[in-house]
């Protein structure tokens, strides 16, 4: 999971060094969610798998969007499918980067390589809040796959489109800085993605978390 920048020295920064929470998304109306640090830090499991069988038969390479600690990269370099993660915060990267793999200190919304060739997107976790503008997201999601590429994302597990201003929240009670951060459904991912020119494929359940496949169907341009 990645949110902004500004979370470079706060509490999810030295979660992802530890590998160990608890921490929290603290709103503004006073109300919280757990973060899953340590389903992120360990390797990955369960539901992660329908995510990496999928990839096998989709067109690569992957791009990881908000890779956090890495272990869905790691594990689909390890299937031998190349994958590359890009996160905003640095020991995210690091730990990406200590797993063997490939990672990038930078936003989404930053220049990426190979921009509009990528096979497949990931967006686990939750990173379809990333910057509490869906929309958006979705649209340079867009640009950076390549023509026919699929965009695999998580979304929750109940309907719902929210955006809000949270904080992350460590076991000591000290907070991050604010931050806009977004939460769907599938049915609103599905309506904002058509808008972005993704259409969905397929929806799936497994181990509790619920994803969506969605094509890119910008067309080929150029020569």
């Amino acid at each position: 999971m990645s949110l902004t920048t500004a979370w470079v020295d706060d509490p999810f920064a030295e979660a992802m060094r530890t590998g160990r929470g608890p921490l929290w998304l603290r709103r503004s109306d006073g109300g919280r969610q757990r973060l899953e640090v340590e389903r992120w830090c360990d390797p990955a499991s369960g539901a992660d798998h329908s995510l990496l069988l999928r990839c096998l038969h989709l067109a690569t390479p992957v791009l990881d969007l908000g890779c956090g600690p890495g272990r869905l990269v790691a594990e689909l370099l390890a299937l031998g499918v190349p994958a590359l993660g890009v996160d905003v915060t640095d020991a995210a990267v690091a730990r990406t980067l200590g797993l063997g793999g490939p990672a990038l200190c930078r936003s989404v919304f930053d220049r990426l390589p190979a921009e509009g060739r990528w096979g497949t997107a990931l967006l686990a976790d939750g990173n379809l809040g990333i910057g509490g503008d869906p929309d958006a997201l979705l649209r340079r999601t867009a640009e950076l796959l390549a023509p026919g590429g699929v965009l695999l994302v998580e979304v929750e597990p109940r309907e719902m489109d929210e955006r809000s201003t949270v904080r992350v929240e460590g076991p000591d009670g000290r907070c991050g800085p604010p931050f806009e951060w977004a939460r769907l459904g599938a049915d609103a991912t599905a309506l904002r993605a058509a808008r972005a020119g993704l259409t969905e494929v397929e929806r799936w359940t497994s181990h509790g978390r619920r994803f969506l496949s969605l094509c890119n169907d910008r067309p080929l341009t150029g020569s």
